[in-house]
This record gives structure tokens, sequence and C-alpha cells, in this order.
């Protein structure tokens, strides 16, 4: 059965090639989305919807503002997929890369090559809202002369040339990718049997020591914390929401230590039990 998976961006993004490398083997219709409140927006308007979202990068760290469209959206984390990213220049084909004289991308994606376009001074920056969509542009519109800074998978959807591959600076560029969807079609995506990891969100009473009772309790569960990020609480000052990821060898024991920290937090929710990503395995 086809997977229709929202995406922020346009189809080859990162989000779209995360998306077919978690859902590897399957038909997957990817939906372009503008933005990522749009994003979680269409996924409202179908249960049958997966989305896929960015989550942390190793280098620009927690998206923010995703943790809070996902706390809200009611939607359930069903996996998540780790992926490298690794940035090429494409271009037309036939061109060189001394034939350039402009590249376009995301900011993001040029700063993470700036290493690379250094070195080559005829290349002028322009900034794009999307790595893909540069890609998107430059074969829509034949754009000669101009180069992009996208993602392989991009490059070649789009029938492009890539000139060099592996330009970012930063070798160890990976972004994390959280697979949520509607509670309604939980089971159909979630194995049971292998559920090693969990996302929680809750907050803390203002008092003295409440963090660490409940990292406590989980320690006396076995209960590994592999991530914990703090969002301030607006209109509630000096006040913080928690989201934390667990990781766990037994499920008894995990959900022992859920019930052991309930009486301690308050503004509790489960945002999904998956199954940890592991790098040598593939979906």
């Amino acid at each position: 059965m086809k997977k229709r998976v929202t995406i922020q961006g346009v189809k080859g993004c990162f989000h779209d090639a995360a998306a077919r490398a978690y859902f590897a083997g399957e038909d997957v219709d990817s939906v372009p989305c503008e933005t990522f409140p749009s994003m979680f927006e269409t996924l409202k308007t179908d249960a049958s919807l997966i989305g896929i979202v960015a989550i942390e990068n190793t280098i620009a760290g927690s998206l923010l503002q995703n943790h809070e469209l996902l706390r809200l959206s009611g939607l359930t984390v069903v996996g998540e997929y780790k992926m490298r990213i690794s940035h090429v220049l494409a271009a037309l084909p036939g061109q060189t890369i001394d034939e350039l004289t402009e590249v376009n991308s995301h900011p993001m994606a040029l700063m993470q090559c700036e290493q690379f376009l250094s070195g080559h001074k005829n290349l002028k920056m322009v900034e794009k809202n999307d790595t893909a969509g540069s890609a998107q542009e430059i074969a829509e519109q034949k754009l000669f002369g101009h180069g992009a800074i996208c993602g392989k998978y991009a490059a070649e959807l789009y029938g492009l040339n890539v000139l060099v591959e592996g330009i970012e600076t930063n070798k160890r560029n990976f972004t994390r990718f959280l697979i949520v969807a509607d509670p309604v079609i939980e089971s159909e995506l979630v194995d049971r049997k292998h559920i090693d990891k969990a996302s929680l969100v809750f907050t803390l009473p203002h008092t003295q020591g409440s963090l660490a009772k409940i990292l406590t309790i989980f320690s006396f569960y076995d209960i590994n914390l592999s991530k914990i990020q703090s969002i301030p609480i607006i209109g509630r000052e000096w006040e913080y929401r928690f989201f934390i990821d667990l990781t766990f060898d037994d499920f008894t024991r995990y959900r022992q230590s859920i019930e052991a920290v309930r009486p301690l937090i308050r503004d509790f929710r489960i945002l999904g039990e998956y199954t940890e990503f592991k790098a040598n395995e593939s979906k």
C-alpha cells in the first residue's frame, strides 16, 4: 500500500530523501508543504497521512518550534530516522565548475559549505528558500551558469549533473527525523514487540530538586535518558516544559518508571513509543 508522507520542502529535499530511506522498499508518495506549521495543518486534514519532521541536528541543535508543533498536534511519534546530511554541487548537464558564476541554496547549506566555496571565488552565493528547490529552479528554467548546493537525490531527481560530492565542511552533520502519524493508524506503523524508545513531555513544579528526583527514578528502573530539551513556558516566568527521550531494554520496567514519576510531574504526555533507529539497520 502506498505511503503518503508529508514533507517540509519540495520533492527531492532532505525530508523527502529521509522518508524514502525510512520506508525503503515501499511505494512512497511525498506531499510537499512550504513550512512546518503548514505540514502539521495538512496532517490534520487526513488521518491516513504520515509525516516526517526534523527534530534535531548535530550542528544546528534542536528545532524548538517543531517540538512545540508536535506537542500541540496530537500526533504520535511512530519511528525515527537519522540521516547524514551531505551536499553536492550540481548544474545543468554539460556545465563545468569554471563556467558557473552563481551558486544557489538555502542559507544554512551555503554556510555548511563555506570552506569549499571559499576556494571558488567565481561563485556568487545567492540564498534561496530550499536546497532541492534551487535544483528544481535551475532545471526547469534552464539556468546556465547557475549551480545548486543540494542533496544528491535532488540533483538526480531534477536531472542535474553532480559536479562535486561531499562539499560540506563538517562531515559529521546528521539530522534526526521523527515519523509522526494520527493515533488511529499507529498500530499499522509500530511493531509493538520491538519498542525500545519513548518520547515524553511534561512540566515540573517550581521546587528545588524536582528534575533530579525524576532522573533518579528513571535511573533506578535502568532507563537511559538519551535526550532532554527544556523550553520556557510562555506566561509562566522561569518555568519550563521538558521534552525527553528514553531508551530501555525492558518495556515493563519502562512502564513502571512512568507510573513512578507520574505523581511528581504535570501536563504529562507520551508523544510516542517506538523502535530506536540503529545506524547499521535499514528499514
